[in-house]
């Protein structure tokens, strides 16, 4: 029974014994089941899996940065609007201008990032609520968009192409899969077995018990098989495809964004001033700027979110952007973020994401029309939001606000109320 009770308690690192906890994980593996049974074996197809990565990117992308915003308390609507703006621009200025791609995706970022200053001016030092400014700013880029592409598609580059529709290249030997994709997963494999050490290390260092070796053992070969799996599937596709460009950088911001917000200064200040804005404020934080990154941040990610899709689409066009904030918020929400804000990760929002994606795409595969689709989604969300509600107001641990805990840091607690910025300087906060 003592065994049983360790590895139900450190499996993932949790600090309860109730599997409950992982209920949004087990939500993602019951869809991928259900839709692999239902459409024949058709969703964890490599083409499909390939797919599934290049066409959800650019909302995974931007749910990173709706998380951030959420948890700060404030909510974004423009994102889509800034994505299908940035992109019209970046696209005429290549279209029209000769400007070279790997300019147009500079620019692009800076347009984003001068529309997040300006967003976040109003919200930050005049004191207007985000949701009415991104309220404001999402008519205002939207009309920005069909003004200057006097509402047609224009071509992109197939340069720049690449960042939304490319894949890694084959190098090496023929061994019959991607050879870089394969790489990639051998990177993959050695970060978590290097993580559980470290982790290991570290918990003795401070004088703790960590779990048993076979429950580590046992969590490490769960871990490296998913990703053995993923990776021959990425890897094995049809010639000229494997893991997307796409893909890659949505790991590169999830690495960098789960790392800033679980282990920097900058990161503890964004859920203390969700969690308590006037306490944040007398322990030292500058609100203000707090609230201004935030808000500039969201807008860079939607730029870049854009650009993708543009370059996914071959060209920029009016109805870009349609929705995308809806399916940001939604990915966030599910993935455990608090509506009152100071509680969310990065990686709990991947995996909502993932639950939204995995979802629509599973019903496409079956032929669902778009109107059962999107009522489908809306009660998905309900549902999730609702039943953790409903757990917190019980007493009981929050089912996805707690989903993620064992990924937030080497710590197996996670501290209630947001950490003191001034006086815990060193305390991991909710966040990853």
């Amino acid at each position: 029974m003592s065994r049983i009770s360790d590895l139900q308690k450190n499996l993932f690192g949790g600090t309860t014994s109730n599997a409950r906890q992982f209920g949004m994980i087990a939500t993602l593996v019951a869809i991928v089941l259900l839709f692999q049974i239902w459409t024949g074996g058709l969703t964890l197809t490599s083409g499909n899996l390939i797919a599934v990565v290049s066409q959800y990117s650019y909302i995974l992308i931007l749910a990173i940065g709706m998380l951030m915003v959420i948890v700060a308390g404030h909510i974004d609507l423009s994102v889509g609007s800034v994505a299908a703006f940035t992109g019209i621009v970046v696209a005429k200025l290549m279209q029209e201008h000769s400007l070279p791609w790997p300019l147009g995706i500079l620019l692009g970022l800076l347009v984003g990032a001068a529309i997040g200053a300006w967003q976040g001016f109003w919200v930050a030092y005049v004191g207007v609520p985000a949701f009415i400014v991104t309220l404001a700013g999402m008519l205002l880029f939207r009309g920005g968009n069909q003004y200057i592409g006097n509402a047609d598609t224009v071509p992109v580059p197939d340069g720049f192409r690449d960042i939304g529709a490319g894949f890694l290249p084959e190098v090496g030997p023929d061994t019959g899969y991607n050879n870089l994709t394969l790489l990639l997963g051998l990177v993959a494999c050695a970060g978590v077995g290097w993580r559980e050490w470290r982790a290991r290390q570290t918990r003795r260092a401070m004088s703790a018990d960590p779990a048993p070796l076979w429950v580590t053992a046992i969590r490490v070969v769960v871990m490296v098989g998913v990703i053995v799996f993923a990776t021959l599937r990425f890897a094995g596709g049809r010639v000229g495809t494997s893991f997307p460009i796409s893909g890659i950088i949505l790991i590169v911001l999830v690495l960098a964004y789960s790392y800033y917000t679980r282990n920097t200064i900058g990161g503890r200040h964004i859920y203390a001033v969700g969690g308590n804005s006037r306490a944040a404020e007398l322990s030292g934080v500058k609100l203000r700027r707090v609230n201004f990154l935030v808000m500039m941040n969201m807008s860079v990610l939607a730029a870049l979110a854009g650009m993708i899709f543009v370059a996914r689409s071959a060209a920029s066009g009016p109805q870009d952007g349609l929705s995308w904030e809806l399916d940001a918020i939604a990915a966030v929400f599910i993935g455990g973020a608090a509506v009152s804000g100071g509680l969310g990760t990065i990686s709990g929002s991947i995996v909502g994401g993932l639950v939204m994606a995995l979802l629509n795409n599973g019903l496409q595969l079956e032929g669902v029309g778009s109107d059962m689709v999107q009522i489908i989604k809306g009660l998905v969300l309900l549902l999730a939001v609702a039943f953790d509600v409903y757990s917190k107001s019980q007493g009981r641990f929050s089912i996805i606000g707690t989903l993620m805990r064992p990924f937030r840091s080497n710590d197996t607690s996670a501290p209630a109320d947001p950490p003191n910025p001034a006086s815990e300087p060193d305390k991991a906060p909710v966040a990853g």
